[in-house]
C-alpha cells in the first residue's frame, strides 16, 4: 500500500525535496493511514514507539496521533482555518472580550515586529520548518499504519 502512496507522488513529478512533493507524499501517506485502519478504536493505548525503543509513559497514544494527523491532512488539503477560528477552536470557543482584545494587540505588534524582518529569511524559517513537520507526520502517519497493520495481523 506505501507503494501506492508513493506512486501517487511520483506521478506528478516535482524535484524530491520541493514542498510540494513533500506535501502530496504527506496527504497519500496519511490517505492510505486512513484507508488501512478501518477500526481506530484499536489504536488506543498502544504508544508510538521511538526508532525502535518504547516510547516514554504518558506520551501520546496512536489513536491520537491518527486523529491529529487526520486534522492536519484537512488543512493542508483546504488551507488553514482564519486566524480568529484558528484561535477560538485553540482556545476551546471559550475566548473572553478582554482575551480576543489582547489577542489583536499581540496580533499588531507581531505585524509591525514581522515588517522590520527580512520578507526572505521569513519565508526561508518557516518553508524549512514545514518541510521539516511535514517529513516528521509523514514518518509518524507510515508508523501508524505499520502498527495496525501488525496489531491486526494484516500482510505488509
Amino acid at each position: 500500500m506505501e507503494d501506492q502512496a508513493t506512486m501517487q507522488v511520483l506521478a506528478k513529478r516535482y524535484p524530491k525535496n520541493c514542498l510540494l512533493t513533500v506535501m502530496d507524499r504527506y496527504l497519500a501517506v496519511v490517505r492510505n493511514m486512513e484507508q488501512v485502519v478501518m477500526i481506530p478504536s484499536l489504536l488506543r493505548d498502544m504508544q508510538l514507539s521511538a526508532h525502535g525503543h518504547q516510547a516514554q509513559a504518558g506520551a501520546s497514544d496512536l489513536y491520537s496521533y491518527f486523529t491529529m494527523l487526520k486534522a492536519i491532512r484537512t488543512d493542508v488539503e483546504h488551507g488553514p482555518l482564519p486566524r480568529q477560528e484558528w484561535r477560538a477552536k485553540a482556545a476551546g470557543g471559550k475566548a473572553n472580550g478582554a482575551e480576543t482584545e489582547a489577542g489583536e494587540t499581540e496580533e499588531a505588534e507581531e505585524e509591525r515586529v514581522s515588517g522590520q524582518l527580512d520578507l526572505e529569511a521569513q519565508l526561508h524559517l518557516h518553508f524549512a520548518s514545514l518541510h521539516h513537520i511535514l517529513t516528521h507526520l509523514t514518518l509518524k502517519a507510515e508508523e501508524v499504519t505499520r502498527r495496525y497493520q501488525e496489531k491486526t495481523g494484516q500482510a505488509m
